[in-house]
């Protein structure tokens, strides 16, 4: 089986063409889903996530009392040192479910290939696991303004995109590219030819 990534800048297209992906029949585990489960309550990383951050960061309107995910994201996007300690709980902990998703995968020996979508797959390490890397691209005013029609003020949004390594230096590991600058049917039209590319190897 080949297992690939696909990652790229926040508000790159990522989401887009995984979901392009999943509609031509390709498995995609995504890597922000799993983050979530293990941030919840009861689950391994919660107590850790509270103990670091503190009870500021639990949704006091939910009955669950979970963590309130744009609380956090103020707290750890405007500080380095924060966002870093937050990674180094949350990664490793993805990191061992994508291998053992992708492993059960193999196991079961019908897929020809399989992704897993990060945003920050190349800054937590995970493409030395991967086969290959699909990197999606826009232009930087792109990114800020999908950013800002996301609710996000420009210096949040800044800070979003100063968080995650340039996506010039993802590129240069990518080994394949898809440009999301474009209309929806441009990156539905490379993806389609990304699937027929990949199924004749497969």
């Amino acid at each position: 089986m080949l297992k690939l990534g696909l990652t790229g800048g926040i508000a790159s297209g990522k989401s887009t063409v995984a979901a392009i992906l999943r509609d031509l029949g390709f498995e995609v585990l995504y890597a922000d889903a799993l983050a979530r489960q293990l941030m919840e309550p009861g689950q391994i990383a919660y107590e850790e996530v509270v103990h670091e951050f503190g009870p500021a960061v639990i949704d006091a309107n939910g009955a669950s009392r979970g963590i309130d995910r744009k609380k956090l994201a103020a707290v750890v996007f405007a500080d380095r040192a924060k966002l870093d300690r937050l990674n180094a709980i949350v990664h490793p902990r993805v990191q061992e479910l994508i291998l053992r998703q992708m492993e059960e995968w193999a196991c079961e020996g019908d897929l020809g290939v399989a992704f897993v979508e990060a945003a920050l797959l190349v800054e937590a390490g995970y493409q030395k696991y991967l086969d290959g890397l699909v990197v999606t691209w826009c232009n930087p005013g792109q990114q800020l303004e999908r950013l800002r029609a996301r609710g996000l003020s420009e210096e949040e949004a800044r800070n979003r995109i100063a968080s995650q390594l340039p996506v010039e230096e993802k590129l240069k590991l990518a080994t394949e590219k898809i440009d999301c600058s474009g209309s929806l049917e441009d990156t539905r039209r490379q993806v389609e030819t990304l699937a027929e590319k990949l199924r004749g190897k497969g």
